[in-house]
């Protein structure tokens, strides 16, 4: 490509970008002679391109300064400019001008000047603090919304045990050391936090969470403290901030903290030490200061000594230590979570599904390995194929029913019989209250014949203490 190509080629892109903003834009010889004119600034000037380039700017603008700025060599930024006479520019006399010589080699070569049209930079500076006020508003409703989902008076429990907890994490909240929650998976942890950080005086601030078990081990440090630009194959232009960053004058909560690599523990520990991270490819430490609350499931003091956690860290996470009990220690509380779940399932789908007595007992008297987690996972895939509006045993998975123990084993029976006969027996007294007591009906949806049924009540000793009515019985 030729140079004078090359120079028709640049001309186009220029011209392009003056006329894509609504500024004006002239470009001036070091005596005034316009050389170059955006379209936005002609229809100020109420002339064309054809007509302004080559006239000197005086003949549009009679008290132009651009000769000066060129003879002077110096630059105004946003200047006031007062429109002569009574002119006006839609009823505006005032523009904001910036003016700039441009040199080569130390000789100023030309001189430009950027035209900024007050009302329409007013325009401009309202939609802006339009948008500010609405992401300003939408700030405040998510924090308000968060400091109400995730208040300590919205974690369920009325157990002695539970309670104390609370209280503990109440005074935790006071204070921005670091918190350690111990408790089985399913038991509430991440509530927790949650309520810790809404509690404290952080709450205006970000809290940002992190699983350490679900992010690959080569990508937790990026992930935690960020990358510069170029620093490895695929990093993103620009670089990414890391959670550490992004959780600055707030909380960041890491989840699962047991499962942290032994490499990442080192440098967790120094961050918790110099409140300060370095990203990775970067060379200068950046100041953050945050409040860590960590989660495990596991034991640490045991991983300590299997040589899979620092015990160094340990004492750095664990200055206020929280142990969320397990649901089997807290049977008060069982029954709440059952309703609490049952209530939001029939707001949701306007259902009036209802849980009987029977099925109640067995979720009371399960050890739930899975806590608060498995028991809404039960209460919610019984609701599923719940009939007749009530969710019964036979609703509820298998495990839950081997599992029952309120069941007293018979010496003189092997569990599998007397885990059958339970079953049965509470299928049949279940299916005796949903039918109102009448032994056709009842019959009928056991897809037994009433003969038989009345040999299983007598074999399983149900006694139905509500008056029968014949009627139904000789149907």
């Amino acid at each position: 490509m030729s140079k004078n190509s090359s120079l028709e080629k640049y001309k186009l892109i220029f011209e392009e970008i003056l006329d894509m903003t609504e500024d004006g834009f002239v470009v001036t010889s070091p005596d005034g002679t316009i050389l170059e004119i955006n379209n936005a600034y002609c229809d100020f000037l109420e002339t064309t391109k054809e007509k302004a380039i080559g006239c000197h700017i005086n003949k549009f603008i009679p008290n132009t300064k651009m000769p000066q700025i060129a003879k002077m060599g110096i630059k105004e930024v946003d200047m006031v400019h007062e429109l002569v006479g009574d002119r006006t520019y839609k009823g505006d006399k005032f523009l904001f001008v910036t003016r700039a010589p441009v040199k080569k080699d130390g000789q100023v070569i030309a001189a430009v000047a950027q035209v900024k049209f007050r009302l329409h930079t007013m325009e401009l500076a309202k939609k802006l603090f339009k948008q500010d006020e609405e992401i300003k508003y939408y700030k405040d409703e998510l924090q308000r919304l968060g400091q109400f989902r995730f208040a300590f008076n919205k974690i369920l429990g009325k157990s002695h045990c539970f309670l104390e907890v609370m209280e503990f994490a109440k005074k935790a909240s006071n204070s921005n050391l670091p918190v350690l929650i111990n408790g089985e998976t399913g038991t509430g942890k991440e509530v927790f936090a949650n309520a810790i950080h809404y509690g404290s005086s952080r709450k205006n601030n970000p809290l940002i969470t992190i699983n350490c078990a679900a992010i690959p081990h080569e990508l937790l440090e990026s992930e935690l403290f960020g990358y510069e630009e170029g620093s490895f194959t695929g990093a993103k232009k620009g670089g990414k901030k890391g959670k550490f960053q992004l959780a600055n004058k707030g909380t960041i909560f890491l989840d699962e903290i047991g499962d942290m690599p032994l490499h990442m523990q080192a440098k967790l520990l120094r961050v918790l030490q110099e409140n300060e991270i370095e990203k990775i490819g970067g060379y200068k430490p950046i100041p953050i200061d945050v409040r860590v609350i960590a989660a495990t499931h596991q034991d640490l003091r045991k991983l300590i000594k299997e040589k899979k956690f620092r015990e160094d860290l340990f004492y750095r996470l664990n200055v206020i230590n929280i142990k969320i009990p397990p649901l089997r220690q807290r049977k008060e509380d069982i029954e709440l979570f059952i309703n609490n779940f049952l209530n939001e399932l029939n707001k949701k789908y306007k259902t009036n599904i209802t849980i009987s007595q029977r099925a109640q007992e067995l979720l009371l008297n399960h050890r739930w390995p899975g806590n608060i987690r498995e028991l809404k996972n039960v209460i919610e895939s019984a609701y599923v194929i719940a009939d007749k509006d009530i969710i019964g045993i036979k609703h509820f998975p298998s495990n839950l029913l081997t599992a029952d123990n309120s069941v007293s084993i018979d010496k003189n029976m092997n569990n599998l019989d007397l885990i059958l006969k339970e079953f049965e027996k509470d299928i049949i007294i279940e299916s005796l209250m949903e039918n109102d007591y009448k032994i056709a009906k009842t019959a009928n949806d056991l897809g037994v014949h009433r003969t038989t049924l009345y040999k299983k009540l007598e074999k399983l000793d149900i006694k139905i203490l509500k008056q029968i009515d014949n009627g139904d019985n000789k149907k």
